[in-house]
This record gives structure tokens, sequence and C-alpha cells, in this order.
């Protein structure tokens, strides 16, 4: 039985404006009509057409991992449609299993030792810092990359929450860094700019980066870790505003977009795990030094929605073992950074992360010799950098 209801509401996702439309029946005629069905009606249909994921050619879903790609699964409905990168670490003779179905290409030691050469020595070993090496190889301009323990969150109603979504329409939407929103992201739907925002920059700036955060195990430092073991973040905030220039935060790569584009060389997660002397400061090190950069080219960065299920807390132990320095050492990190400049004649994302690792080996260099390696490594990355992308550079970092 279709009832005339079921016509109308189909007319209305069909055409624009339904009252114009011949086929339009007045609402006089809808209710004297209302209760009854009409089982002679029929109406042919054309089979639904499945729209084009958003981007699907233009971004690369990227995970380091040790282990099987189970985790896909229940990724399934939102990742397939998009190719993946995975960055195996550790023992490269392992093999690593992915389902089926999946488009994917996985690099594991021996082929980054293959690709980059000498400069392989940039990339992190027996740390997750390696998937940097995905957003080297990638020839896309977006990037989504997750660790292998995040599933899908639910969002308050309980529906499954498209992480990847959330983050593309962070990234497709300006930011706004020069002057704080106090209704959080004015692009979002049932938003806009306050009483008293400027409107001369209502335009906002491109978006480089959309940080997304977790449910559940919190992205806790090993002492917060030991002071609350059984903690876990059940908040659901539905917000997203644009970190403020001039402002850092502690970038967290487990759940994490960017404009491979705008930003992609800045997004070198340094020299982590097998070998130095500190760890779990990988994506730390990125953000702080992609967030100065954004700054001085006038980009914009989100952090907030989307929400992932981090399913599994570290060792605390294990990670106090490699964080101890970390945690001594950004007290002066910090401040190095927030004091950064860089000159008005860095107009690429790459000349300003040159000017950057000076900075580093002549200030850093002072609180550790590792700072000295580090700052080598990050202009090792660059060269690497350019020799696999060797697309000219225009002002900001965008690449043609």
């Amino acid at each position: 039985m279709l009832r005339i209801e079921d016509v109308l509401n189909f007319l209305k996702e069909m055409v624009p404006n339904p009252f114009s439309h011949p086929l339009f029946i007045p609402s006089s005629t809808v209710s004297f009509y209302s209760h009854k069905t009409y089982s002679s009606l029929s109406i042919t249909m054309a089979s639904p057409v499945t729209p084009t994921p958003v981007l699907k050619d233009e971004l690369d879903i990227v995970i380091p991992t040790i282990r099987n790609l189970d985790f896909l699964e229940m990724w399934r409905p939102f990742f397939q449609p998009y190719h993946l990168i995975i960055v195996q670490d550790g023992d490269p003779s392992k093999v690593i299993k992915v389902p089926e179905g999946f488009d994917y290409e996985l690099y594991n030691r021996n082929d980054i030792n293959r690709i980059l050469g000498p400069k392989a020595s940039c990339i992190s070993f027996k740390d997750s810092a390696c998937r940097c090496f995905g957003y080297m190889v990638s020839k896309k301009k977006y990037i989504f990359t997750i660790d292998d323990d995040c599933f899908v969150a639910k969002d308050p109603s309980g529906n499954d929450i498209n992480a990847l979504e959330q983050h593309i329409k962070n990234l497709l939407t300006p930011s706004t860094p020069f002057f704080f929103n106090t209704l959080y992201d004015p692009y979002r739907e049932g938003t806009d700019f306050v009483r008293g925002y400027p409107f001369s920059l209502r335009e906002g700036v491109p978006t480089a980066v959309s940080h997304g955060l977790w449910l559940n195990i919190p992205d806790y430092d090993a002492p917060t870790q030991l002071v609350k073991p059984r903690e876990r973040n059940t908040r659901f905030v539905d917000a997203v505003l644009t970190i403020p220039k001039g402002t850092l935060f502690p970038m967290c790569g487990m759940n994490l977009a960017f404009d491979r584009e705008l930003i992609g060389p800045a997004m070198y997660f340094g020299l982590m795990g097998d070998g130095q002397p500190i760890g779990r400061y990988d994506d730390m090190w990125a953000g702080w030094c992609m967030k100065v950069i954004c700054d001085h080219l006038g980009l914009g960065v989100k952090t907030g929605l989307p929400y992932i299920w981090h399913s599994k807390a570290s060792n605390p132990f294990v990670n106090l073992k490699k964080e101890y320095k970390g945690i001594y050492w950004q007290e002066e990190l910090i401040p190095f950074f927030q004091a950064a400049t860089l000159p008005k004649e860095c107009t690429t994302v790459q000349s300003c992360y040159k000017e950057l690792s000076k900075q580093v080996k002549a200030k850093l260099g002072k609180v550790d010799e590792y700072f000295i390696k580090l700052s080598d490594a990050m202009l090792t990355w660059i060269e690497a950098w350019d020799e696999l992308n060797p697309s000219a550079q225009l002002p900001n970092g965008i690449a043609k």
C-alpha cells in the first residue's frame, strides 16, 4: 500500500521546489485523502545511486602497526572506499594480515631502507612515529591517520561516529585563529559568528590540521596513568574549535587528519623508539613544530570532534621509561616553541621547517645532544620529502 504522504515525501526529496512543480498536490487535498491508502497507485523508482564518498580519490588513510589489522572490520563501512597506507613497524619478516576488500599498500623497514637509502635514518624504528613515512610516500592531498587500537565510537544517541567524515568537514571549512568565536566553529550547521566578531575576519583561513579526541582510555602521560589507573573519558563534547594563534597544544597522533599540500612537510614525528633516549613524544614534537609554522603562514588548526573509542591502555611503567626525559625536557621545549619566530622570507613549509631545525640545534642542543641529532634528522626528512615529492612550492606551502 502506498499512501499519498509517501508520494509527497518522495517528491520533496526529488524536486528542489515541490510547490512549483506541476505534480504538487495542494495541502487541502492531502488532508482530505490522508486517511486513505491507494493500492492501485504505483510509481516506478530508479535504483538508488550510491554517492561517491567525499574525497575518495584525494585522501589516504595511514596506519602504523605491528599486528594483524582485524580492527579494520569495524571501520569497513567508513574506510573501505579509501586507499590505505600501512607502515609495518618491528620485524619486517612478520606477515601482517589485512582483511579482504581493502585497497592498500604496505611498507616494512626493508621497504623504507630501499626507498630512502641513507635518508631512512630519519624514520623511527620500533615506535609509531614510523607512520610519518606514510605521509611522505602518499600522493594524495589529505591524510587521515589512526592507531590500530582505536575503534568506532558512538555518539550520545548510540549512533556510530564516522570519524573520517567529520575530519573531512573540519578540513574543508575555514579556521578562525585570529579571533575566538564563543560558539566555537561558526561554519558548523546551526551556528554562526556571534555579535561583536569582526566582519573582516569572518572568511577565516585554510584549515591545515584536524585533531580528533577519544572516548574510554584517555591519552594521559605515565605519571597521570599511575595516579588514575581506572579513569575513563566518558564525556562527549559536541564541539569543534580553532586553536588560537600563538597557542600550543599537545597533539595526539592516534586520530588525526591534515591537508598534506598545506602542511605535510612539517608533520615529521621525530626520532623516537629504538636507539633514542625518548619515546611517546613523536606526535607532540610534530604538533609543536606544525603549530609554529601554521601560525607563521596563516593556517588554521582545529580540535574537538570527531571521537574514536580508544580500546587499550598502554603499560604506564613502560611509558614512564620512555617518557621520563621528555617530562623534564618539555619544561624547556615549550618555552622554546612559544618564543620561536620565523623570518618573513620563510614562505613555504619547507623553508620554515629548515629554519626551525637551525633554531632547535642552536638553542635546544644546549639541553641535550639528542636535539642536535634531531635537528639534523629534520633536515634529512625535508630532503627526503622533496626527493619523493618534487612539486614546486608556492607561498604558504601549497604544492602544485
